[in-house]
């Protein structure tokens, strides 16, 4: 195990005066992520610096100025939960792997093709943005990045966000389980529970969710189930 794998750096800037402190890499990634608040266990050791290469330590009036404290722990919470984390090479690549995927299929689930109003398979999103070497940042959430990925990609691929109102019939039989796939696929904007005990609904949906939403409602009935698209 080489040192790299033993301790990474944790940065903090405060008004021009920098801060470090060195801790372990996997500990450190669970405690940046919110999978654990105990601060002890992820640090190699109590000391703060201003450059941990060289060794050199931060000053008291710094350490008071910049943090109101010279407790140790206290300061390494607050450059924990401020300073930048330094990822190991397979701690990068594992996470920006993750978040590429989670990109990708939110891309395939939300926009379409405005040409067919079908969406882009998977392959193809990764492959575009592949081609136009996406940029990802493993701590930023989707929703954070996904505007500026959509505007890159639209100059390879053509992309829209729209919805579309579905008219949908349910038989009796297959209403209890169908239900549960409407709810969770889109917005039901009319429920007609018929006397016979089958539903008619209106139901709102990104366009690119119809193929799903089709696949899934004709397995559960069977082929049975009542589709059209009115918007």
């Amino acid at each position: 195990m080489n040192m790299a794998d033993k301790y990474t750096i944790v940065k903090y800037v405060f008004e021009g005066d920098k801060f470090e402190i060195l801790v372990k890499p996997d500990p450190a990634l669970d405690y940046k992520l919110g999978k654990t608040n105990n601060i002890g266990p992820i640090l190699v050791s109590d000391e703060i610096y201003t450059d941990s290469s060289k060794g050199t330590r931060s000053s008291s009036e710094k350490l008071i100025k910049a943090f109101k404290t010279e407790d140790p722990l206290v300061i390494a919470e607050k450059i924990m939960q401020k300073g930048v984390l330094n990822l190991t090479t397979d701690q990068r690549r594992k996470m920006v792997s993750e978040k590429r995927k989670q990109i990708i299929t939110f891309i395939a689930k939300t926009f379409v093709d405005p040409r067919s109003h079908l969406p882009h398979p998977p392959l193809r999103i990764e492959q575009a943005m592949n081609d136009i070497r996406v940029s990802i940042d493993p701590f930023k959430n989707v929703e954070e990045q996904i505007k500026d990925i959509v505007e890159n990609l639209r100059s390879i691929i053509p992309l829209k966000s729209e919805n579309l109102l579905l008219e949908i019939s349910v038989p009796a039989q297959y209403v209890a389980q169908s239900y549960s796939v409407l709810k969770s696929t889109g917005i039901l904007k009319k429920e007609d529970w018929q006397s016979n005990g089958s539903l008619k609904a209106i139901l709102e949906i990104p366009a690119a969710s119809r193929p799903n939403v089709l696949d899934r409602l004709g397995a559960i009935t069977k082929g049975t189930a009542f589709v059209e698209v009115i918007k």
